[in-house]
């Protein structure tokens, strides 16, 4: 074997990081989004632009956490509904909630018109231009790509073939790169803008699994640096370089210090957190800046009701259904197994 077995079947620190992603991209919205959409109304004196790196790490903690689904499944079909079971009842929840708070509130500015809604039933709406119910499911679009590439590369490559096809995906990157004209779908579905951040986490993973050695990854490490450096601006190949050292200290059991009991507990529920926290915020923020109070007063209220809401659909939502589609899904392989057998 290239390395040592993994020890643990979850990685506490990952729920860390995610807790961590989650609070960057929260002060984010707060402090800079929301006064670039309202600049009439009062808002905290601060900016946070670090959240931009934030879907950054997401992306990273994505490339690595998708290989919790491939090495389960034994179809294509499996992983469609994994990912389904995964991501669509807190989405379609918090959309809802969403909408029904920003009609009940009269914030316009934040509404988008039927036919986008309705494409926004898909999850799909991404790929189509249109806008969403939320700004912040634009990433959604890039998380369902990233999907359709793995499980390509897993039906017709293999994962044992990761790090080739990897090579190669970053090469159709500089391509991008020097065709502007590029067009926008292809760009979109081979996720290529954010590409060197999902291949960082995915050669981690085969690290952590013990499938393979740093040293065996470091040219592929590298690669990806050399993407991001080529064609990103220096803030974006740092923050490259920082998440590629993150990731090897996780593995090497050097961010156990990150653990704190509510990051863990805040990225165990950090994806319904996220689908909520956006709109729902503004509108809090909006509706204490008519009433006169303090904007800061407006932004712990929006954290505090994010957090409610986030811990709600998580456990009424997020779990139990997931868990449901994915005992229906089990039963019904398993009825398949029992006619198809031989009698």
């Amino acid at each position: 074997m290239a390395g040592s077995s993994p020890s643990r079947a979850r990685l506490t620190e990952l729920d860390a990081l995610r807790g961590i992603g989650a609070l960057c991209v929260l002060v984010f919205h707060y402090s800079t989004r929301f006064h670039e959409i309202f600049p009439q109304a009062s808002h905290v004196p601060f900016t946070f632009p670090g959240g931009n790196y934030r879907v950054l790490l997401f992306f990273t903690i994505s490339g690595f956490a998708i290989f919790f689904t491939l090495e389960r499944i034994g179809s294509v079909a499996d992983f469609i509904v994994n990912r389904f079971a995964r991501l669509y009842p807190a989405y379609l929840v918090a959309m809802l909630l969403t909408l029904s708070i920003e009609y009940l509130a009269h914030a316009t500015r934040l509404l988008i018109g039927p036919a986008a809604i309705l494409a926004n039933f898909t999850m799909l709406q991404g790929f189509a231009f249109l806008p969403e119910v939320d700004g912040a499911y634009w990433t959604l679009t890039i998380e369902i790509a990233f999907y359709v590439c793995m499980i390509a590369l897993w039906r017709f490559a293999g994962l044992k073939r990761l790090e080739p096809v990897a090579a190669l995906w970053l090469g159709v990157r500089w391509v991008y790169a020097l065709w502007p004209d590029m067009p926008e779908r292809i760009i979109m579905l081979l996720v290529l803008r954010y590409l060197p951040f999902f291949v960082i986490g995915m050669l981690s993973y085969r690290v952590w699994a013990g499938q393979r050695r740093w040293r065996q990854q470091a040219p592929y490490a590298l690669l990806a640096l050399a993407s991001v450096a080529t064609i990103e601006t220096w803030d974006v190949t740092l923050v490259a370089c920082v998440l590629l050292v993150a990731f090897a200290a996780l593995i090497a059991g050097r961010l156990r210090i990150l653990c704190l009991r509510p990051l863990v507990w805040l990225g165990g529920i950090s994806y319904s957190f996220y689908l909520i926290h956006q709109h729902v915020g503004f509108v809090v923020m909006l509706e204490i800046a008519k009433a006169g109070y303090s904007p800061w007063l407006g932004f712990f209220a929006a954290f505090a009701v994010a957090l409610i809401l986030g811990t709600l659909i998580n456990r009424l939502v997020e779990r139990p259904a997931g868990e449901a589609i994915l005992a229906w899904w089990k039963r019904r392989r398993a009825r398949q197994c029992v006619t198809i057998a031989p009698a």
